[in-house]
Protein backbone atom coordinates (compact mmCIF):
# COMPACT_ATOMS: atom_id res chain seq x y z
CA UNK A 1 0.00 0.00 0.00
CA UNK A 2 1.42 3.38 -0.98
CA UNK A 3 1.49 6.29 1.47
CA UNK A 4 -1.39 8.21 -0.13
CA UNK A 5 -3.70 5.19 0.15
CA UNK A 6 -2.52 4.62 3.72
CA UNK A 7 -3.24 8.21 4.73
CA UNK A 8 -6.72 7.93 3.26
CA UNK A 9 -7.17 4.60 5.05
CA UNK A 10 -6.12 6.11 8.38
CA UNK A 11 -8.58 8.99 8.00
CA UNK A 12 -11.34 6.48 7.20
CA UNK A 13 -10.37 4.37 10.23
CA UNK A 14 -10.54 7.43 12.47
CA UNK A 15 -14.00 8.25 11.14
CA UNK A 16 -15.16 4.69 11.72
CA UNK A 17 -14.42 4.63 15.45
CA UNK A 18 -15.06 6.88 18.42
CA UNK A 19 -11.42 6.49 19.51
CA UNK A 20 -8.49 4.75 17.82
CA UNK A 21 -5.19 3.88 19.48
CA UNK A 22 -1.88 4.35 17.67
CA UNK A 23 -1.25 0.62 18.20
CA UNK A 24 -4.48 -0.21 16.37
CA UNK A 25 -3.45 1.95 13.42
CA UNK A 26 -0.01 0.33 13.36
CA UNK A 27 -1.52 -3.17 13.37
CA UNK A 28 -4.12 -2.34 10.72
CA UNK A 29 -1.61 -0.94 8.22
CA UNK A 30 1.40 -3.02 9.32
CA UNK A 31 3.57 0.01 10.10
CA UNK A 32 5.61 1.15 13.09
CA UNK A 33 4.27 3.42 15.83
CA UNK A 34 6.78 6.05 14.70
CA UNK A 35 5.28 5.95 11.19
CA UNK A 36 1.81 6.28 12.69
CA UNK A 37 2.81 9.50 14.45
CA UNK A 38 4.38 10.82 11.26
CA UNK A 39 1.23 10.03 9.24
CA UNK A 40 -1.05 11.62 11.82
CA UNK A 41 1.09 14.75 11.77
CA UNK A 42 0.89 14.82 7.98
CA UNK A 43 -2.91 14.54 8.09
CA UNK A 44 -3.04 17.40 10.60
CA UNK A 45 -0.87 19.54 8.35
CA UNK A 46 -3.35 18.91 5.52
CA UNK A 47 -6.12 20.41 7.64
CA UNK A 48 -7.70 17.26 9.05
CA UNK A 49 -8.48 18.01 12.73
CA UNK A 50 -7.18 14.95 14.56
CA UNK A 51 -7.38 15.15 18.35
CA UNK A 52 -6.11 12.92 21.13
CA UNK A 53 -7.62 11.97 24.47
CA UNK A 54 -5.29 10.28 27.02
CA UNK A 55 -5.97 6.58 27.64
CA UNK A 56 -8.57 6.52 24.86
CA UNK A 57 -6.86 7.39 21.60
CA UNK A 58 -7.15 9.57 18.51
CA UNK A 59 -10.38 10.91 17.04
CA UNK A 60 -11.68 13.38 14.48
CA UNK A 61 -13.63 16.44 15.57
CA UNK A 62 -17.28 15.46 15.37
CA UNK A 63 -18.96 16.67 12.18
CA UNK A 64 -15.74 17.44 10.31
CA UNK A 65 -16.58 15.27 7.29
CA UNK A 66 -19.91 15.68 5.59
CA UNK A 67 -21.03 12.14 4.72
CA UNK A 68 -21.32 11.50 0.97
CA UNK A 69 -24.11 9.00 1.71
CA UNK A 70 -26.22 8.30 4.73
CA UNK A 71 -27.59 5.09 6.26
CA UNK A 72 -30.26 4.58 8.86
CA UNK A 73 -29.64 2.22 11.78
CA UNK A 74 -31.60 -0.63 10.19
CA UNK A 75 -29.55 -0.45 6.98
CA UNK A 76 -26.27 -0.33 8.88
CA UNK A 77 -27.40 -3.28 11.02
CA UNK A 78 -28.09 -5.28 7.85
CA UNK A 79 -24.50 -4.70 6.71
CA UNK A 80 -23.31 -5.87 10.12
CA UNK A 81 -25.31 -9.09 9.84
CA UNK A 82 -23.88 -9.67 6.37
CA UNK A 83 -20.38 -9.53 7.85
CA UNK A 84 -21.12 -12.80 9.65
CA UNK A 85 -22.50 -14.40 6.49
CA UNK A 86 -19.49 -13.22 4.48
CA UNK A 87 -17.24 -14.93 7.04
CA UNK A 88 -19.24 -18.14 6.61
CA UNK A 89 -19.69 -18.28 2.85
CA UNK A 90 -16.62 -16.63 1.33
CA UNK A 91 -12.83 -16.68 1.78
CA UNK A 92 -10.19 -14.47 3.39
CA UNK A 93 -9.90 -12.14 0.39
CA UNK A 94 -13.63 -11.36 0.27
CA UNK A 95 -13.78 -11.06 4.05
CA UNK A 96 -10.98 -8.47 3.99
CA UNK A 97 -12.64 -6.48 1.20
CA UNK A 98 -15.98 -6.55 2.98
CA UNK A 99 -14.45 -5.37 6.26
CA UNK A 100 -12.83 -2.44 4.41
CA UNK A 101 -16.18 -1.58 2.82
CA UNK A 102 -17.96 -1.88 6.17
CA UNK A 103 -15.40 0.50 7.68
CA UNK A 104 -16.30 3.09 5.03
CA UNK A 105 -19.98 2.63 5.81
CA UNK A 106 -19.34 3.12 9.53
CA UNK A 107 -17.38 6.28 8.76
CA UNK A 108 -20.52 8.09 7.57
CA UNK A 109 -22.71 7.08 10.52
CA UNK A 110 -23.65 9.47 13.28
CA UNK A 111 -21.89 8.91 16.60
CA UNK A 112 -25.09 7.62 18.21
CA UNK A 113 -25.48 5.11 15.37
CA UNK A 114 -21.88 3.93 15.75
CA UNK A 115 -22.48 3.24 19.42
CA UNK A 116 -25.61 1.24 18.66
CA UNK A 117 -23.78 -0.75 15.97
CA UNK A 118 -20.91 -1.55 18.34
CA UNK A 119 -23.42 -2.70 20.96
CA UNK A 120 -25.21 -4.86 18.41
CA UNK A 121 -21.93 -6.36 17.17
CA UNK A 122 -21.15 -7.63 20.68
CA UNK A 123 -24.58 -9.30 20.80
CA UNK A 124 -24.24 -11.41 17.64
CA UNK A 125 -22.36 -14.67 17.17
CA UNK A 126 -22.44 -17.31 14.46
CA UNK A 127 -21.38 -20.91 15.00
CA UNK A 128 -19.81 -22.22 11.79
CA UNK A 129 -19.32 -25.84 10.70
CA UNK A 130 -15.68 -26.64 10.00
CA UNK A 131 -16.38 -27.30 6.33
CA UNK A 132 -17.39 -23.65 5.87
CA UNK A 133 -14.06 -22.34 7.15
CA UNK A 134 -12.02 -21.23 4.12
CA UNK A 135 -8.39 -20.27 4.66
CA UNK A 136 -7.63 -19.58 1.00
CA UNK A 137 -7.58 -16.12 -0.60
CA UNK A 138 -8.62 -16.80 -4.18
CA UNK A 139 -12.17 -15.53 -4.72
CA UNK A 140 -11.23 -11.89 -5.33
CA UNK A 141 -8.65 -12.90 -7.95
CA UNK A 142 -11.20 -15.16 -9.64
CA UNK A 143 -13.84 -12.42 -9.62
CA UNK A 144 -11.42 -9.99 -11.26
CA UNK A 145 -10.48 -12.52 -13.95
CA UNK A 146 -14.15 -13.14 -14.73
CA UNK A 147 -14.88 -9.40 -14.94
CA UNK A 148 -11.95 -8.58 -17.22
CA UNK A 149 -11.97 -11.92 -19.09
CA UNK A 150 -8.38 -12.74 -18.15
CA UNK A 151 -6.85 -16.22 -18.16
CA UNK A 152 -6.15 -17.78 -14.77
CA UNK A 153 -3.24 -20.12 -14.05
CA UNK A 154 -3.21 -22.37 -11.00
CA UNK A 155 -2.05 -25.68 -9.56
CA UNK A 156 -4.96 -27.99 -8.84
CA UNK A 157 -5.27 -31.12 -6.74
CA UNK A 158 -8.24 -33.31 -7.69
CA UNK A 159 -10.26 -35.68 -5.51
CA UNK A 160 -7.59 -38.36 -6.01
CA UNK A 161 -4.91 -35.97 -4.71
CA UNK A 162 -3.33 -35.82 -8.17
CA UNK A 163 -1.85 -32.38 -8.94
CA UNK A 164 -1.75 -30.62 -12.30
CA UNK A 165 -1.16 -27.12 -13.64
CA UNK A 166 -4.12 -25.51 -15.35
CA UNK A 167 -4.86 -22.46 -17.47
CA UNK A 168 -8.55 -21.60 -17.35
CA UNK A 169 -10.90 -19.07 -18.91
CA UNK A 170 -13.33 -18.60 -16.03
CA UNK A 171 -16.98 -18.00 -16.90
CA UNK A 172 -18.37 -18.00 -13.36
CA UNK A 173 -18.32 -18.83 -9.67
CA UNK A 174 -21.04 -20.94 -8.08
CA UNK A 175 -21.65 -22.20 -4.56
CA UNK A 176 -23.09 -25.68 -4.01
CA UNK A 177 -22.49 -28.63 -1.70
CA UNK A 178 -21.09 -26.16 0.87
CA UNK A 179 -18.18 -25.20 -1.42
CA UNK A 180 -17.25 -22.57 -4.01
CA UNK A 181 -16.65 -23.87 -7.54
CA UNK A 182 -14.88 -22.16 -10.42
CA UNK A 183 -16.43 -22.93 -13.78
CA UNK A 184 -14.32 -22.34 -16.85
CA UNK A 185 -12.79 -23.52 -20.10
CA UNK A 186 -9.72 -25.60 -19.30
CA UNK A 187 -6.86 -25.32 -21.81
CA UNK A 188 -5.50 -28.70 -20.69
CA UNK A 189 -8.76 -30.67 -21.06
CA UNK A 190 -10.13 -28.61 -23.98
CA UNK A 191 -13.52 -28.49 -22.31
CA UNK A 192 -15.49 -26.77 -19.57
CA UNK A 193 -14.56 -27.96 -16.12
CA UNK A 194 -15.76 -27.53 -12.56
CA UNK A 195 -12.91 -26.74 -10.15
CA UNK A 196 -13.51 -26.85 -6.40
CA UNK A 197 -11.81 -23.67 -5.17
CA UNK A 198 -10.60 -25.27 -1.93
CA UNK A 199 -8.51 -27.70 -4.02
CA UNK A 200 -6.64 -24.88 -5.76
CA UNK A 201 -3.10 -24.71 -4.34
CA UNK A 202 -2.18 -21.28 -5.69
CA UNK A 203 -3.59 -19.02 -8.36
CA UNK A 204 -2.45 -16.21 -10.62
CA UNK A 205 -4.25 -13.83 -12.93
CA UNK A 206 -2.08 -13.83 -16.06
CA UNK A 207 -3.70 -10.56 -17.24
CA UNK A 208 -3.93 -12.18 -20.67
CA UNK A 209 -7.27 -11.96 -22.55
CA UNK A 210 -9.39 -15.06 -23.20
CA UNK A 211 -8.56 -16.99 -26.36
CA UNK A 212 -12.28 -17.52 -26.91
CA UNK A 213 -14.62 -14.54 -26.54
CA UNK A 214 -17.85 -16.52 -27.04
CA UNK A 215 -18.09 -18.90 -24.09
CA UNK A 216 -21.40 -20.46 -23.14
CA UNK A 217 -23.45 -18.57 -20.54
CA UNK A 218 -22.99 -19.81 -17.00
CA UNK A 219 -26.75 -20.38 -16.85
CA UNK A 220 -26.40 -23.08 -19.55
CA UNK A 221 -23.67 -24.85 -17.58
CA UNK A 222 -25.85 -24.81 -14.45
CA UNK A 223 -28.38 -27.00 -16.26
CA UNK A 224 -25.79 -29.79 -16.26
CA UNK A 225 -25.48 -29.80 -12.47
CA UNK A 226 -27.55 -32.05 -10.17
CA UNK A 227 -28.75 -29.00 -8.21
CA UNK A 228 -31.45 -26.40 -8.82
CA UNK A 229 -30.73 -22.66 -8.94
Amino acid sequence: MNRIDRLFGISTLLQSNKFTLAEQIAAKFEISIRTVYRDLKSLNEQGIPICYEPNKGYYLINGYFLPPVSFNLEEASAFLLMEHLVSAFSDQSIKKNYQNALGKIKSVLKQSQKEKIEELASSMYLQLPKRLTNDYEFLSIIQSAISFKNILEFDYKDAKEEASKRKVEAIGLIFYAFSWHLIGWCHLRKDYRDFKVSRIINIKNLLVPFNNESHIPLSDYLKLLPVTY
